[in-house]
């Protein structure tokens, strides 16, 4: 009797820590996901990149966004009247994301192969350096968003 009594003790213990430790989460990671890509509904003009970052443990700026398909990128804010940054800043543990009409990157002179359906590889780059791929499909102009 004292035997189940000491081992129900010993397994409540044990249930009660690990719920304890259940609310210790990790530290957040820099990461990206949902990367996609709309081509322009004019042959040779840019086309637009979007995705999210989530931020890892410590605030950052992503300073830069290229493609191996495209020779030149810029990073916008805003729709119609698109604004160029050089920077966009990732508070820690935060979701940044660049959608249509908000956040975005102009990909200039893409690949003219580059055609829908395909994912391409966005290199997104940081303040301290580090550096993420990204994968991103390709859309014609007119399709809805992956997801939508």
């Amino acid at each position: 009797m004292r035997r189940a009594v000491f081992l129900g003790l010993w397994a409540t213990a044990g249930a009660m820590a690990v719920g304890a430790l259940g609310g210790c989460s990790a530290k957040p990671e820099l990461s990206t996901e949902e990367g996609w890509v709309r081509l322009a509904a004019v042959p040779g003009r840019p086309a637009a990149a979007y995705f999210i970052v989530h931020g890892g443990p410590k605030p950052l700026d992503l300073i830069g966004v290229s493609s191996d398909v495209a020779i030149t990128s810029e990073m916008h804010e805003g729709g119609m009247a698109m604004k160029k940054v050089d920077s966009v800043p990732i508070p820690a543990g935060a979701t940044v994301a660049f959608e249509p009409g908000g956040r975005h990157v102009m990909l200039y002179d893409m690949n003219q192969g580059v055609k829908p359906g395909r994912i391409l590889s966005l290199l997104l780059t940081f303040s301290d350096g580090t550096r993420l791929r990204q994968g991103a499909r390709v859309i014609a102009a007119g399709d809805p968003a992956p997801g939508k």
